[in-house]
């Protein structure tokens, strides 16, 4: 039995430092679901578009969309679901940019 923690009556020893454990951890399995789910979302999206221009607007929105759901799961519900739908709308959003970028090097603004 270790005595340097026992306290004597002389000398009171304080309450034990408290272990602070995250109630709510992210896992690997929560995070692919959201970015999964999210680039679903963004599919279903963007194949109603039938332009680039309707593409890029649509991605758009609907990753606008989805960034609001992964605030508020950050604050209700799984923060692994939020990061997941995070991340997979921020490569949606990048990917309708870079078709935005390439149209405009090539053939010119297209957006208005």
């Amino acid at each position: 039995m270790d005595r340097s923690r026992t306290p004597s009556g002389l000398f009171p020893s304080g309450p034990l430092r408290p272990a602070f454990r995250e109630p709510h951890p992210v896992r690997v399995g929560a995070v692919l679901a959201g970015a999964g789910a999210t680039a679903g979302w963004l599919l279903v999206s963007a194949l109603l578009a039938t332009s680039p221009r309707s593409f890029v607007w649509l991605v758009l929105g609907a990753a606008i969309l989805a960034w609001l759901v992964a605030v508020l799961l950050t604050f209700v519900g799984d923060r692994g679901v939020a990061v997941g739908v995070a991340l997979s709308a921020g490569a949606g959003v990048a990917i309708a940019i870079g078709l935005v970028v390439a149209r405009w090097v090539t053939t010119g603004w297209f957006l208005w």
